[in-house]
């Protein structure tokens, strides 16, 4: 397991920055969420500013994965949309459009993964309406990822379409790709009552291609600092020690970019105690 963390926990640093600030810390990867003033795809000499992340990673020894949750980048307006659930093709296919570009970033940067999750609805429709929508935009994606030799690795989130483990296997049991795998967030499963760790863990071993971790309570969707909250994560590393996961665990405190320093600091002081 490589320890990592979420550049959405640095909303006020450039990349650059961030990175070697995260590997002088003893981070050893770090989830790039793709946003306005990280990569964005919409700007331009995209190719140049990727090369340049990938010769700052290869110097400073970090791996990384590749994040889709920016909250405002495709819609000033909207938190989180427009989705591949949306009710319109323009709306969905500006969401594939994106999550294939993010793709292509991952490929260029070596990333050992794309995270990406469903979104919530904003028109009234059966589920099993919604079900096709996501079903056609994942597969789609799984197409253009075979061709990128890249992992798609699907997140559940509380207040989505797609928010617990037993909605997550209903639309993996359909999606059938072996390009198609999971995001787990340990503090989604203890907000939403998924526990013990070691029973999701171990169960979806095979595609565990990605890991988000944070403290949390239980029923409140809250990313909190290491001991704030209600998890053991003696019992999380332990499970994932178990199933041999040899991926990337990074932390997720996109609220706390205010003081991100400290709390990155603050949260690797915390993991050693279990990750040595």
């Amino acid at each position: 397991m490589f320890l990592g963390y979420n550049t959405n926990g640095f909303a006020h640093h450039r990349l650059a920055d961030t990175l070697e600030i995260l590997a002088e810390l003893g981070y050893q990867s770090v989830a790039i969420t793709i946003d306005h003033h990280v990569l964005n795809p919409f700007e331009p000499d995209l190719p140049a500013r990727v090369d340049a992340v990938r010769k700052q990673l290869e110097r400073l020894n970090l791996r990384c994965v590749v994040e889709t949750g920016a909250r405002f980048l495709l819609d000033p307006r909207r938190k989180h949309q427009p989705t591949l659930l949306g009710p319109t093709s323009g709306e969905r296919e500006r969401r594939l459009s994106f999550l294939c570009q993010c793709v292509q970033i991952a490929r260029e940067l070596g990333a050992q993964a794309v995270s990406f999750w469903s979104g919530a609805p904003t028109d009234d429709v059966p589920p099993d309406a919604l079900m096709q929508r996501l079903l056609e935009g994942c597969w789609r994606l799984c197409e253009f990822a075979e061709t990128c030799n890249v992992r798609l690795a699907f997140e559940p989130e509380p207040g989505m379409f797609i928010d617990t483990m037993t909605r997550y296997k209903a639309l993996f049991e359909q999606m059938r790709s072996p390009w198609f795998g999971l995001t787990l967030d340990i503090g989604h499963l203890h907000c939403m009552g998924e526990t013990p760790f070691s029973e999701q863990i171990l169960r979806w071993k095979s595609v565990l291609w990605n890991v988000h971790i944070e403290d949390m309570c239980k029923g409140v969707h809250e990313h909190l600092m290491f001991g704030e909250g209600e998890i053991d994560f003696g019992a999380v590393v332990n499970s994932l020690n178990q199933a041999g996961y040899q991926f990337d665990a990074s932390v997720e405190l996109s609220r706390h970019s205010h003081k991100a320093v400290e709390s990155a600091r603050q949260a690797m002081q915390f993991l050693r105690r279990y990750c040595t």
